[in-house]
C-alpha cells in the first residue's frame, strides 16, 4: 500500500507545471488531513510488532516525499513556474506589530505618577463647559479677551439662565471650582485634560492642546509649598540637573500670580557652551498662583480661613521638551512614521 502510495505521489509530482498546484499536492498527501498523515495515525490500532514495521515505511515515505516536493519547488522557481514564491503553509505566520502609546499619553502618565506619589488625586472633568465654571467662577470678568470669539470655541447649544452658554474648555482650570463645590478642604489634585483654543496654527500653538491643573488648598498652604513641590516635580520629570525660576504674572483666579521657567537646554554640553556665552535659554511651561479670594467665595469656601495654590501646565509642551519635539502639529499629524518612534 505504501509502496502504491509512493509511486503514485512521484508521478503526481513530475507532472505537475507550477507551485501552486505542488503546494495542493503536499496539503493532499502530508498536510493535516492528508493520505499519508491519515496512514500515520491509524498505527496506533496495530499490534506492537505491525506498528513498528510500517511505522517505520512510513516515516521514511514521509521524508522521501518532502525531498521530492522540495525538490521541484526549487526546480519550478529557477525555472519561472507560476508564482515565483514558494508558500510553506506549515511555516509560522508572522505578527503583526504591536501598538503603543501616544507620547503624550506616556508624559500624562508620568505626570500623575508623580504627583500621585506626592499624594494629590488625578481627577477629570468635562471638554464641554459652560461659561460660568470656565470664567464667573474663576474671577474672569465680562470684558474679558479670552471670553471673544477670537479666543473660545463657543457652541450652538442652549444657554443656561444660571451658568450661561455652552463652549469647549479653554483650559482644565474650571475643575478647581467644581471639585471645591463638593468636596471640603484639605484637598490636593491635578486634572489632566484635553483643552481648545480659538488662535493660529504654528510650530508652538494648535486648536487644541493637553494640560493638566493642580490644586492644594489648606489652612497653612503658601508659595513655599508650591515652590517644593513643582521643584521636586520637574527634578523627577526631566532628571535632578533641571532648573526652575519664577517671574510674576497675572492671572484673573490667582494673586500673586507667576509663571514658571525651566532651562530649555539640559544637555551638559549645550549647558557648558552657554555659561561660556554667558546666556541662558529659558522657556515658560507653567502659569500659577495663590487662589484668588473671589475663586473661594464662589465654591462657599471661606477665604481668610482657607488658602491655597493653582498651577496649569501644558503636556504638549513638557513632552516636546522631554523629547526635543520642535513642531506641535507632529502630536496630531497621524504620521506613523513620527509615533513609531515611541
Amino acid at each position: 500500500m505504501l509502496k502504491q502510495l509512493k509511486q503514485k505521489v512521484i508521478k503526481e509530482i513530475e507532472q505537475v507545471k507550477d507551485l501552486k498546484s505542488l503546494e495542493k499536492i503536499y496539503r493532499k498527501y502530508l498536510g493535516r488531513q492528508g493520505e499519508l498523515t491519515k496512514i500515520l495515525r491509524s498505527l496506533k490500532d496495530l499490534s506492537a510488532k505491525e506498528k513498528k514495521e510500517k511505522g517505520r515505511l512510513a516515516n521514511r515515505l514521509r521524508r522521501d516525499l518532502e525531498r521530492l516536493i522540495e525538490a521541484k519547488s526549487k526546480k519550478l522557481s529557477a525555472g519561472g513556474g507560476g508564482n515565483k514564491e514558494w508558500i510553506d503553509v506549515t511555516a509560522p505566520g508572522i505578527l503583526p506589530s504591536e501598538g503603543h502609546l501616544h507620547p503624550i499619553s506616556l508624559v500624562q502618565q508620568q505626570v500623575e505618577e508623580i504627583f500621585q506619589s506626592m499624594g494629590f488625586s488625578v481627577v477629570d472633568g468635562p471638554e464641554i463647559e459652560n461659561e460660568y465654571y470656565n470664567f464667573d467662577a474663576l474671577n474672569t470678568p465680562p470684558e474679558h479677551p479670552a471670553r471673544e470669539l477670537t479666543d473660545t470655541f463657543w457652541l450652538r447649544l442652549p444657554a443656561d439662565k444660571k451658568q450661561g452658554g455652552a463652549l469647549l474648555r479653554t483650559h482644565t482650570s474650571p475643575m478647581q471650582a467644581r471639585y471645591m463645590e463638593k468636596h471640603n478642604p484639605p484637598l490636593r489634585i491635578i486634572v489632566p485634560g484635553r483643552c481648545f483654543r480659538h488662535e493660529a496654527t504654528d510650530a508652538s500653538h494648535d486648536v487644541q492642546f493637553y494640560q493638566v491643573e493642580g490644586l492644594m488648598v489648606g489652612q497653612d498652604v503658601s508659595m513655599a509649598n508650591f515652590k517644593g513641590i513643582i521643584e521636586e516635580f520637574l527634578k523627577r520629570f526631566f532628571g535632578s540637573g533641571a532648573e526652575m525660576r519664577l517671574r510674576p504674572g497675572h492671572f484673573p483666579f490667582t494673586e500673586p500670580s507667576f509663571e514658571v521657567d525651566i532651562l530649555k537646554t539640559q544637555n551638559a554640553k549645550l549647558k557648558a557652551q552657554n555659561a561660556k556665552r554667558k546666556t541662558q535659554n529659558w522657556l515658560e511651561i507653567m502659569g500659577a498662583g495663590m487662589v484668588h479670594p473671589n475663586v473661594f467665595k464662589a465654591v462657599g469656601y471661606t477665604p481668610g480661613k482657607w488658602q491655597g495654590f493653582a498651577f496649569g501646565v501644558g503636556l504638549d509642551r513638557l513632552a516636546m521638551l522631554k523629547y526635543q519635539i520642535d513642531d506641535i502639529r507632529l502630536f496630531y499629524s497621524g504620521d506613523l512614521r513620527f509615533l513609531k518612534q515611541f
